[in-house]
């Protein structure tokens, strides 16, 4: 057995316990660890010193080899803890958690276990793999964000320090860019009471650092991605019933952050003048094609992602707008609700898109919304090309139908995003867009910004087109073979978008508590809440070719929106909903 630190930390050996740390961007995980049986030799080994018995000090990238000659059955029974607070913390987790050297009974108790979490979704019907798909997709769900709480204390990277957790879980880690869309709505659905003690966490890490968190890790805000989504999941909570934390101290923090921390992607610093100019002109601006950069935080290789991040900002306010309409801050409210109206000003209606301008007001020409911007077209967008980036923000896609001429305009837009070519060779394609995956056409099934454009079809007047491309994507996209998920999985986001397509709707903006109907893959989903209510819906006469709704009751009540609110699920009550191999194409059209 061969144990090794990979950065500054060591190890120590006394009475058959091994203990040290390791860093890891300045923080300190420290272990303890101990064998079943005392090991019959130990080499040392690190800064060009060898040991071969006895206590040892801490050695700088230190290994150790430990020797068993001889073993009962060939088998090794090794338990270890980790702690973010000290060695004697590691020992006390150990101690706490893993009270036994049997591994069948602890295997036994974490299938209970995980049982319990998975069982709160029970599904009926499908295929196997189907099945299969669902569980793991929902057992990634619960990635994302982690509890680092021990024996009501955490080591906070804000501070610096050990805190006290007050009996409250302490949460961090959480790819917020990636979560908000749909892990964070999953989960106030399925563990609304920890999403409280979560969003509690933000708040206590803006406490400490003077700055809300845009993608929190242990080691601190990694400051990933762009904008400031924390917004989005504590706007969501509120409005869907959430209330154990403090509203008006998460606005403040959220508010000085907006205003005096750079809007550049992966960034993390003060206002510049680019910020200045968003400010002012009411976009963040783009260089022209071969202009060298003129500000220089920018990141080197994620650039400005002038687009991108101007969109990002719009739906960012505009949830800054309804948390200030909550606190009675009617200024605030009108001050954030104009700064979300930006979108217009990047919108070309010539072309139908979101186009990046310079700093004069310009359009860049002659551009290309397939390739132009470099790698990940990370000049302008991010990740993903202007096709994706037609879809945003989240909160004006009323007015994004009216800013392209209506519905049927809307609907003949989608349409040419599922078959618009890829525009080169795949391996040219990917070789700028290596995020951009599971693409049909240009729609992107494997990178988050895309996960509610299927969704969109509801808006045009034509629900039935949602449940086919759901449908096919879900078939097409996430499979129990080599193929996998169509994307990075990002803690959980792409996960949750099959988990909540699967049950047959899914939250197409954050922050508005409802829910747009596609089309279930199984025959019946029963949803066990954490008030003691269950929420199930039922897909009469439901396969592989009856995908199409043909009728819809809510708890007995006809219902002929594609949209069920936040309360219709957590009151409890049956969605019953029937399927047939064509489209009905007048079910759906009330708004």
């Amino acid at each position: 057995m061969i144990l090794r630190t990979r950065n500054t930390g060591g190890f120590t050996i006394e009475n058959n316990a091994i203990t040290g740390y390791d860093t890891f961007n300045g923080v300190k995980a420290f272990l303890y660890l101990e064998p079943e049986v005392k090991p019959d030799h130990v080499i040392v080994e690190g800064d060009n010193i060898t040991l071969n018995t006895g206590s040892y000090p801490e050695v700088n990238r230190t290994s150790i080899i430990l020797i068993f000659q001889s073993l009962a059955n060939n088998i090794l029974n090794i338990r270890y803890a980790l702690s973010y607070i000290s060695v004697e913390q590691a020992k006390k987790n150990l101690q706490n958690d893993i009270k036994t050297w049997d591994f069948n009974s602890l295997s036994d108790n974490g299938r209970r276990l995980w049982n319990s979490v998975l069982s709160k979704v029970e599904i009926e019907g499908g295929t196997e793999n189907q099945r299969k798909v669902f569980y793991t997709s929902l057992y990634r769900c619960h990635e994302r964000m982690i509890d680092i709480t021990e024996d009501n204390r955490y080591y906070s990277a804000w501070s610096n320090n050990i805190e006290s957790s007050n009996d409250t879980t302490f949460f961090t880690d959480d790819w917020v860019w990636d979560t908000y869309l749909a892990l964070h709505p999953l989960q106030l659905i399925l563990n609304p009471l920890q999403q409280d003690e979560k969003i509690a966490s933000y708040i206590r890490m803006a406490r400490q650092s003077g700055w809300m968190p845009t993608f929190p890790t242990v080691s601190g805000d990694n400051h990933a991605m762009n904008g400031n989504h924390s917004v989005a999941v504590i706007l969501d909570a509120w409005n869907k019933g959430i209330r154990g934390f403090d509203l008006e101290e998460a606005y403040d923090h959220l508010k000085k952050t907006i205003f005096h921390e750079t809007k550049l992607p992966w960034v993390k610093g003060n206002a510049t003048w680019l910020d200045e100019f968003y400010d002012e002109k009411g976009y963040f601006p783009g260089l022209q094609k071969g202009e060298p950069e003129t500000c220089p935080e920018v990141h080197s290789f994620e650039k400005r992602q002038s687009v991108a991040v101007t969109l990002a900002s719009c739906y960012d306010d505009w949830c800054m707008a309804q948390i200030a309409k909550i606190l009675n801050k009617e200024n605030d409210y009108d001050f954030f609700f104009k700064r979300s109206l930006n979108y217009r000003n990047l919108f070309n209606k010539e072309t139908g898109f979101y186009h990046p301008k310079d700093k004069d007001g310009n359009w860049i020409k002659p551009f290309d919304y397939r390739f132009d911007g470099g790698m990940g077209a990370r000049d302008y967008y991010d990740e993903n090309n202007g096709w994706t980036y037609i879809w945003q923000p989240y909160h004006a896609l009323d007015d994004l139908i009216e800013l392209m001429g209506g519905t049927e305009k809307f609907d003949k837009k989608l349409d040419q995003l599922f078959s618009e070519s890829l525009g080169r060779s795949k391996w040219q394609y990917y070789a700028t867009m290596p995020d951009a995956t599971g693409n049909v056409g240009q729609f992107v099934m494997g990178n988050e910004p895309s996960m509610h454009i299927p969704y969109l079809y509801n808006l045009a007047g034509k629900p039935w087109k949602t449940q086919k491309r759901v449908r096919m994507l879900m078939d097409t996209w996430f499979r129990n073979d080599l193929m996998g998920v169509p994307g990075d999985e990002d803690g959980g986001g792409l996960s949750a978008f099959y988990v909540f397509s699967a049950m047959g709707f899914y939250p197409v903006t954050p922050g508005i508590p409802e829910y747009h109907i596609g089309s279930p893959l199984f025959n019946k989903i029963k949803i066990r809440l954490q008030n003691g209510n269950v929420f199930t819906v039922i897909a009469k006469n439901n396969s592989r070719f009856n995908k199409y709704i043909q009728a819809a009751k809510l708890n007995g009540n006809p219902l002929n929106r594609p949209v069920i609110i936040h309360n219709d699920i957590i009151q409890g009550g049956t969605l019953v909903l029937e399927m047939g191999e064509k489209p009905n194409y007048s079910w759906g059209l009330e708004k």
